[in-house]
């Protein structure tokens, strides 16, 4: 096998590196930022250029290798290659090719193309390895401008309410999007420091993003009258949560295109918006490739494995470390709005 199933993660014993591992390695490549994939630890990462500034972020000081999309890099003679994946920015598949055998390990993906990530691109492989976080029938997202007339109908709606409007959203991937939805609205967005400290990082390396203002211990309570926030998950229900009452919350998550999740979140709107790839998108991308064998990881692997059998492409379940930022945030919340971790 080209890329081994290891305790510590995907490894490429040819080339002598990891991906995406989830114990300390020597030479890691990272498919994108988020911590799942992205772990503290690393003697060496190699990552696409967009994605070093957020693991300086997250991470702190490391050697890290930042280079574009397509551009062949060499590990004793294994050609590797970053392509878009399409989750978030900078975010990677990565393509290894050794002795005319080409594997690619997808990370995370979602086929849409969301105008700041960068469009998926399908990449021809003997063997593929995707993940399956929505890997069942049910979840098949609507357009994402359908999407973004919905978050801004209902803002329109608090704002005559005289609510403020709470997005509880993961602080890298669906922030950045949340906020060109919000865009044509030309209203200030204020953002928990999760978000900010994700928005910096991106602000530094060049991404055009509309403005946000950090919220802070000195902020007056006054200054949120139908008002549009950005919180992370962790901040949900938190103490911090209380400067904005009266305030409705809205989660965005592709959890929430089912209703029940909605209900037990406590949730006034729920906006079914995620990085990651639905049913349809996981079966195009999976036939884009033309694999003759593919692994499936986090999500739901038994049954999106079991479906793809049945369609009479070899499929087989992969155990991982993987999966978690739709529903979590590493960061913690406290009184005062500091975070905990890198970000």
């Amino acid at each position: 096998m080209l890329i081994e199933f290891t305790d510590k993660g995907l490894y490429c014993s040819a080339g002598n590196f990891y991906i995406d591992p989830w114990k300390p390695v020597d030479k890691a490549v990272i498919t994108h930022a988020h911590s799942d994939h992205a772990r503290w630890g690393h003697k060496a990462y190699l990552s696409h250029y967009l994605t070093v500034p957020l693991l300086q972020a997250r991470l702190g000081p490391q050697q890290y290798q930042g280079i574009g999309w397509n551009e062949p890099v060499y590990m004793n003679g294994v050609k590797v290659s970053l392509h878009p994946a399409g989750h978030i920015i900078g975010s990677s598949q990565v393509r290894v090719e050794y002795q005319g055998e080409v594997w690619v390990v997808s990370g995370d993906y979602k086929t849409e193309n969301d105008g700041i990530s960068g469009a998926f691109e399908p990449v021809p492989c003997n063997t593929f390895i995707t993940e399956s976080t929505f890997g069942l029938p049910i979840y098949t997202w609507q357009p994402q401008p359908v999407i973004f007339e919905q978050v801004r109908e209902w803002v329109q709606r608090n704002g005559k309410a005289r609510q403020n409007s709470v997005f509880i959203a993961y602080s890298l991937g669906k922030a950045q999007r949340l906020l060109k939805a919000l865009e044509p609205l030309q209203q200030p967005v204020y953002v928990h420091g999760a978000v900010w400290n994700m928005h910096q990082a991106l602000v530094s390396a060049g991404i055009d993003l509309p403005p946000v203002q950090r919220i802070t211990p000195e902020t007056p309570k006054e200054t949120f009258q139908s008002a549009i926030i950005i919180a992370p998950p962790s901040a949900d229900g938190s103490p911090w949560m209380k400067k904005f009452t009266p305030y409705e919350v809205g989660v965005c998550s592709g959890w929430m295109q089912v209703r029940g999740n909605m209900r037990r979140r406590n949730a006034d709107a729920a906006f079914a918006l995620s990085d990651h790839a639905d049913w349809p998108g996981l079966l195009s991308a999976v036939k884009a490739t033309g694999a003759q064998q593919v692994y499936v990881t986090h999500g739901f692997q038994s049954a999106f494995s079991r479906y793809l059998n049945e369609q009479g492409i070899w499929s087989a379940e992969v155990k991982t470390e993987y999966g978690g930022e739709e529903e979590t945030e590493e960061n913690t919340v406290t009184e005062d709005n500091t975070t905990g971790g890198a970000a």
